[in-house]
């Protein structure tokens, strides 16, 4: 099964939130997930992301494939944690 970690869209229509999520490839963007990461919230002003960096971590060396999103709201987190 091919696992990627992407957003997983939540929330009003007004105020859209995101999940990020372990899901199989093949499976719709608000579809079934294997687990939560952490959140992303685009319409808040500062740090706008939480994530799991130690599961993201090991999912990634398991072969999990980020998004374009995700990879760069984990570049975030590192420059910020580093």
């Amino acid at each position: 099964m091919a696992v990627v970690i992407r957003l997983r869209q939540e929330g009003s229509k007004d105020h859209t939130v995101y999940r990020i999520v372990a899901a199989d490839k093949r499976a719709r963007r608000d579809g079934r997930f294997l687990e939560i990461l952490g959140t992303y919230d685009p319409n808040k002003d500062g740090k706008n992301y939480s994530l799991n960096m130690d599961r993201i971590n090991s999912l990634i060396s398991d072969g999990a494939k980020p998004s374009d999103t995700v990879a760069s709201l984990i570049r975030k987190s590192v420059a910020a944690a580093g």
